[in-house]
């Protein structure tokens, strides 16, 4: 990196009479950053007007402003007019506008360390630059020369700048209030979970992480973060789609928290520079011994049969109530799980994601699968039945307009399969443990899938879906047998 950064600054071009880079043109900022790539930018500038139309120049706004969403509020004072320069000054973009102007080429004897200077037109900068040096013309190798512009050419800007036409009928100071959405703003939660096993324990600690790639930086700003996707018209809200793990449950708990509208509100205590291309993180929650379990799941799609046992999976559960929970709604983000191993060091076990969730919530995330706890689902027999065994015939009333009612009796048979499926449960561990076993795909629009037999009482959690709890002695096996009556 280091080597890249001294190549760039010893070939970016020179501009004549140089100065320093002003400080901001900023006066008191407040930044509203939700999660999904937005941000409200509000900026109180002090400012003296005079009477009629002017132009005034708004440096330091952001390079990914939404010009359309702009707002200026002064006394006395009424927009004209709005531009906003975006054509900011990069050395490509100096090139670009130097085609056709004379520049000076400053060129060093490598062995006497002497300079040379000529005068040079410049003729293209597409993929190189093509000067005219006297009667010859030249592929400028910007490596071995450095090239020194007169002026900074009109309509590139060092920085973003808005511009806007005012119309003042009052002159003087006053303050001018600015205010704009952004894109390249946005923030998630990271939360860091210690679990506890023997105690049935977790600890979790939650900060938030927040990002800037706006393209200017914002010095002493007031920060408030909102947690929520707020509308942004025709474009559609990114809804992730993540594994469905039984166990997760919406919360109906009201979260001590400061609301705008139906988004919870987390303000960033003091004032804080939120700089350009910066990752920023702020704790905000921090709750010891919350009770926490740990599960396993297995589900099985509809007529798999495994060659070989398959890992369960390993799943955290835990509560986000006010009482034996954490007692908070936790924003989007990524929980983080660790254990303390044999010499009671942390150690990262997996992680998983979580949407916005509500206050009273059940939480069960998958953090990896389980070494020693495996399940081999089998398909041991699948059997037409005889369609005596259902119904035959469909009976149907007919309806005409001015007509009298009439019954129709169609033949119909209905064909059935009857899948007899084993599920072998092992355990390798010292401790007995109890798997969620889960078969899917009962339903297919049918709706009319039946269970004659099965081993061990399931739960059918919904048309697609039936649950068994297995237990599973330690190091040892359990064997779930289940039929299935079914259309297809």
């Amino acid at each position: 990196m280091r080597k890249v950064l001294a190549l760039a600054a010893a070939t970016l071009p020179v501009l004549a009479n140089a100065q320093s880079t002003p400080t901001s043109a900023q006066g008191d900022v407040s930044l509203t950053i939700y999660n999904n790539d937005l941000a409200l930018v509000q900026d109180v500038r002090q400012m003296t007007l005079p009477t009629g139309r002017t132009r005034q120049e708004f440096g330091d706004v952001s390079a990914a402003i939404r010009p359309e969403t702009v707002t200026l509020n002064a006394g006395g004072t009424g927009i004209v007019e709005q531009n906003f320069d975006y054509d900011l000054l990069t050395p490509e973009k100096l090139m670009d506008k130097a085609v056709g102007q004379t520049v000076t080429l400053v060129r060093t004897n490598p062995a006497t360390g002497a300079e040379t200077r000529e005068t040079a037109t410049i003729l293209a900068n597409n993929g190189g630059t093509v000067v005219r040096i006297g009667e010859r013309i030249e592929v400028l190798n910007r490596s071995a020369a450095r090239v020194v512009f007169p002026s900074l050419p009109a309509g590139l800007r060092a920085r973003p700048t808005l511009s806007v036409t005012l119309d003042t009928t009052t002159p003087g100071a006053r303050p001018v209030s600015l205010s704009y959405l952004s894109r390249g703003f946005g923030w998630k939660a990271d939360y860091v979970a210690l679990f506890d096993e023997a105690a049935g324990k977790i600890d979790v600690q939650a900060w938030i992480t927040l990002n800037n790639r706006s393209g200017t930086t914002f010095n002493q700003a007031k920060v408030l973060l909102v947690a929520g996707a707020v509308g942004q018209g025709s474009q559609q809200v990114s809804r992730p789609q993540r594994p469905v793990m039984p166990g997760n449950r919406p919360g109906t708990q009201s979260a001590n928290r400061e609301s705008l509208g139906d988004f919870y509100v987390y303000p960033i205590a003091g004032r804080t520079t939120v700089a350009n291309a910066q990752q920023k993180q702020v704790s905000f929650l921090d709750v010891a011994g919350a009770p926490a379990t740990k599960a396993y799941h297995f589900r099985n799609g509809w007529l798999q049969n495994q060659t070989e046992p398959q890992s369960a999976d390993a799943v955290l559960r835990f509560s986000t109530a006010r009482e034996a929970g954490l007692g908070d709604a936790l924003p989007a983000g990524t929980v983080r799980v660790y254990m303390r191993d044999a010499r009671g060091q942390p150690q990262f076990i997996g992680e998983n994601g979580i949407g916005h969730t509500p206050m009273g919530s059940a939480l069960a995330l998958k953090t990896g699968e389980a070494f020693d706890v495996k399940v081999q689902p089998m398909l041991e027999k699948r059997d037409r039945i005889d369609s005596g065994e259902w119904e035959r015939t469909a009976r149907y009333r007919v309806t005409t307009p001015g007509k009298a009612a009439t019954e129709v009796t169609v033949e119909t048979e209905k064909v059935f399969w009857r899948t007899t499926m084993t599920y072998k449960v092992t355990n390798a561990k010292a401790t007995p443990v109890t798997v969620e076993v889960v078969q899917g795909g009962l339903d297919n629009w049918w709706h009319d899938t039946r269970v004659p037999s099965e081993t061990i009482k399931g739960e059918q959690r919904s048309a697609d879906e039936r649950v068994w709890e297995v237990p599973v002695p330690a190091n040892g096996e359990t064997t779930l047998t289940v039929q299935f009556d079914s259309r297809y």
